[in-house]
């Protein structure tokens, strides 16, 4: 997953920055308003995890920005707020879950992972797309029952595929949810091609067919085709 995390309090935000990061996910930060909303025009995020309250600003104007531009990005509101007016009206706006401070990141974690899963795969923990089975839980690919192990960019990878499969996905999308905003300093995108040839191989060295196809100037497409 690619999440960005907006939040002011310095601790909170590095702690949940490492908890997500350490299981492998794509972390950008933001810790006020202005740079929040410099990511949220720049860049999309699989999850955003928002904090109301923040320097120069109001997380909620931040979600109401993405609404009104009709950005697909979950959202998670944080908030010390535990009215249940606070609640509605962050719902109301549009916010897919809203978690009341303090949490266990474990607690956070589940709620993100469920919006993800909601938005991309239907709410479901168990993907099957013909001879692929993926335990969204286990992180654990096969092809016609046969375990396959990814790489966690491969992984990733096919998973971001799959999400947006009959639609070509840049180059430039590609890296930016495998590395992050950070992938704006690389020169080129050459090692995207080696993650993508390393996932095809292993596919059709299981027995399965070959579902990713080059768009050729535009980036990649998965295709049931």
């Amino acid at each position: 997953m690619k999440l960005l995390i907006i939040e002011d309090e310095a601790g909170l935000r590095e702690s949940i920055e490492a908890y997500f990061t350490e299981e492998g996910n794509i972390c950008e930060t933001a810790y006020d308003f202005s740079s929040a909303m410099s990511k949220v025009n720049l860049y999309r995020y699989d999850c955003i995890v928002l904090d109301i309250t923040l320097p120069n600003g109001n997380g909620l104007d931040i979600l109401k920005h993405l609404k009104a531009g009709q950005q697909a990005d979950g959202v998670l509101i944080i908030s010390a707020k535990n009215s249940l007016d606070d609640r509605l009206t962050g719902l109301d706006l549009g916010a897919d879950d809203y978690l009341t401070k303090p949490f266990h990141l474990s607690e956070l974690r589940a709620r993100v992972a469920a919006i993800v899963r909601r938005k991309a795969f239907n709410g479901n923990n168990i993907l099957t797309l013909h001879e692929i089975f993926i335990d969204l839980t286990a992180k654990e690919v096969k092809i016609n029952q046969t375990p396959v192990k990814f790489t966690r960019k491969e992984y990733s990878l096919l998973l971001y595929f799959i999400a947006n499969k009959g639609k070509v996905v840049s180059k430039s999308a590609i890296a930016e949810h495998l590395w992050g905003d950070s992938i704006d300093i690389a020169d080129n995108f050459d090692f995207i091609y080696s993650h993508i040839k390393n996932i095809r191989k292993k596919m059709v060295e299981a027995g399965g067919k070959d579902y990713i196809q080059a768009a050729y100037g535009m980036g990649y497409k998965f295709t049931e085709a």
